[in-house]
């Protein structure tokens, strides 16, 4: 056996397992990062619910006679903001996701008021479309955090994949970048305060 072959050989399996170990960790990166866009999909999905209801309420609130326009109008500008912002999963950063998060935070609170607000209409209060909107907002509310929890779930493998050294060696290379979690909304942690007067008669406008 000639001796020149023995450096050759193990130069050819260097770089074949270099080779397969770059595969495999491309491919794997791939499906994590697939994973995060299905992920995401279901998040923008569960807002789009909710702002779909949010326009079929505010036109059943539009039909109560004397109701508070402002507050109608903060949560129709709020939900229009919130539209505006858009994000791509493949290159979503941290400022772009926390932007995300106050606009949908902004709807939220608008909303949270608008509901208040109807502890005051005590006919609107009894509107069946208006009862059923109220529960399937509830219900969407629920999903959305249910969302946004899968949507961390699918990050974190992904980060762990690609910050793992050596990993990260390769990271860089194929252009895959560590994601942003989705953090709790704007003063969550603080709880609402809310109080009703039902003695209390809407004044006229």
């Amino acid at each position: 056996m000639r001796k020149w072959l023995i450096p050759v050989g193990i130069i050819a399996v260097i770089v074949f397992v270099t080779y397969s170990w770059a595969v495999g960790f491309n491919n794997k990166a791939v499906t994590m990062d697939q994973d995060v866009k299905e992920a995401w999909g279901n998040v923008q999905t569960s807002y789009q619910r909710r702002n779909d209801l949010i326009g079929n309420l505010v036109n059943t609130v539009k039909g109560a006679a004397d109701f508070e326009k402002g507050t109608l109008t903060a949560v129709i500008e709020a939900r229009a903001k919130a539209t505006q912002v858009t994000i791509d999963p493949a290159n979503i950063t941290p400022e772009q996701l926390t932007q995300f998060n106050q606009a949908q935070s902004g709807v939220s609170s608008a909303l949270s008021r608008l509901l208040v607000t109807v502890e005051q209409y005590p006919t609107l209060k009894a509107n069946e479309n208006f009862l059923k909107l109220q529960d399937e907002l509830a219900s969407t509310e629920n999903t959305i955090q249910t969302a946004r929890t899968r949507f961390n779930e699918a990050i974190k493998p992904f980060n762990s994949h690609v910050k793992t050294f050596p990993n990260s060696v390769l990271a860089g290379w194929f252009g895959f970048k560590e994601k942003p979690y989705f953090d709790a909304e704007p003063q969550a942690q603080n709880a609402p305060k809310v109080e009703f007067n039902f003695d209390d008669k809407p004044e006229k406008k």
